[in-house]
């Protein structure tokens, strides 16, 4: 499986008609959505697609055709998706008409290559599940818990500096999460408590 970090575009012309592809983190689907629908006020259509797992890592699809023909353009571009294994992402299609309508079968080809070409232009990186661990370190304990999150490339999420210690909650794979298992074990009796 494969994502995405940063939102990509590209445009696509078909008989007179221009079709202005997004693929965008899942987390950004909402607001760029939005986005869309007010800066191209003028546009026929705004497709999307979207690929995300859910708490019970369920991969989890809804499209939409906005009111092209049914199932001539959501589906051919959650099938793009599909194809290519992307996840946590979702994909939107700004549709332009050109006067010349293109059929149902050249819908799908339409929004179909518009889906490839803004993936062909995508940095796809392979998916990692990640989970939030959250813990509390005595303040005699940062500087070693701080050395150890940049050495390892630990995503830090939030850190609270509390009365009695810091409050930590930082994203993990599960292979990152035995390790610094391993490695806050020996504190535990210091003033490390995992929450």
């Amino acid at each position: 499986m494969q994502t995405i970090e940063q939102i990509y575009t590209a445009e696509v012309e078909e008989k007179k008609s221009t079709f202005l592809a997004y693929l965008c983190p899942i987390s950004d689907f909402e607001s760029l959505h939005i986005k869309l629908k007010n800066e191209h006020p003028k546009a026929a259509h705004i497709v999307w697609a979207k690929r995300f797992f859910n708490e019970y890592r369920q991969v989890v699809e809804n499209n939409s055709d906005d009111g092209e023909p049914k199932g001539t353009s959501g589906p051919p571009v959650l099938n793009v998706m599909r194809g290519v294994e992307l996840v946590n992402t979702g994909l939107l299609i700004v549709r332009y008409f050109g006067g010349i309508k293109l059929g149902t079968g050249g819908l799908v080809r339409a929004y179909g290559s518009s889906a490839k070409e803004v993936i062909a232009h995508a940095k796809l990186i392979p998916f990692v599940f990640k989970e939030m661990l959250t813990f509390k370190t005595e303040y005699s304990l940062v500087p070693r818990f701080e050395h150890y999150t940049t050495t390892h490339v630990v995503t830090v999420v939030k850190r609270e500096f509390e009365s009695d210690g810091v409050m930590w909650m930082i994203e993990v794979s599960e292979g990152e999460k035995e390790h610094f298992l391993l490695f806050s074990q020996p504190f535990e009796r210091d003033g490390f408590k995992r929450l």
